[in-house]
């Protein structure tokens, strides 16, 4: 059985690709062109404790694997997260990287960009982790044995707690979820209270995506964070 998916993002197959060759599971790919995506089709199921354990396992180790820099992608190409598309120069320097290329483009389309330009971006120093980038609850998905699968990455370099915070922003990190990431690979200090800083970005995307409450969403939380 095969998912066929319809109007891939550009670097969609090279992101699955980049996480399976750093240990995550995520769906075989049968064939690729710029128009389809023909995927190994997962059979569903829910994500039981075990396989919400080995999801933080799964992420602890996809993102020690790590990546050249902030902003590298799995291949040459377009990044796109949700339609819409961003620059993604490489960098050394995370903070300046996550305003000016990720959040404040999508600020500047939605008028909002003078109250994102203030937010105070301060993330712990470490080297770029290898991120799905776009992991919603939605983008992780259980098979019938309870196992976790990742889909519809955004992959690139960036900082580690971007992916949890996407995880957290739908619902909750289930707590069996980070206590096994820890086992790993230990969070820095006072990584929750940086989810929202992080979340900036995904609340942009809907914004630009869906507009509505999703503007005032985020009009409230760069406010929040200066």
């Amino acid at each position: 059985m095969v998912f066929v998916k319809a109007d891939p993002a550009p670097l969609e197959a090279a992101g699955l690709r980049w996480l399976a060759e750093a240990g995550a599971r995520v769906p075989e790919i049968v064939s690729e062109s710029p128009d389809h995506l023909v995927l190994q089709e997962i059979p569903r199921g829910r994500l039981d404790s075990s396989g919400e354990e080995e999801l933080g396992r799964m992420l602890a180790t996809v993102h020690s694997s790590g990546a050249a820099r902030f902003g590298t992608l799995p291949a040459r190409g377009q990044f796109v997260v949700g339609r819409c598309a961003l620059e993604s120069p490489e960098s050394d320097d995370w903070n300046d990287f996550y305003l000016q290329h990720r959040c404040l483009p999508l600020a500047h389309r939605m008028g909002l960009a003078d109250v994102v330009e203030h937010v105070r971006v301060k993330a712990p120093v470490e080297p770029p982790a290898r991120l799905h980038g776009d992991l919603w609850s939605g983008n992780v998905l259980a098979d019938r044995d309870g196992r976790p699968w990742l889909i519809d990455p955004a992959a690139y370099g960036g900082h580690r707690e971007i992916d949890l915070a996407m995880l957290d922003l739908f619902g909750r990190i289930p707590a069996r979820t980070v206590a096994a990431y820890e086992e790993v690979t230990p969070l820095a200090d006072g990584w929750r209270s940086r989810l929202g800083l992080w979340q900036l970005f995904p609340l942009l995307v809907h914004a630009v995506m869906f507009g509505g409450g999703y503007v005032a969403q985020a009009h409230d939380l760069a406010l929040r964070l200066q």
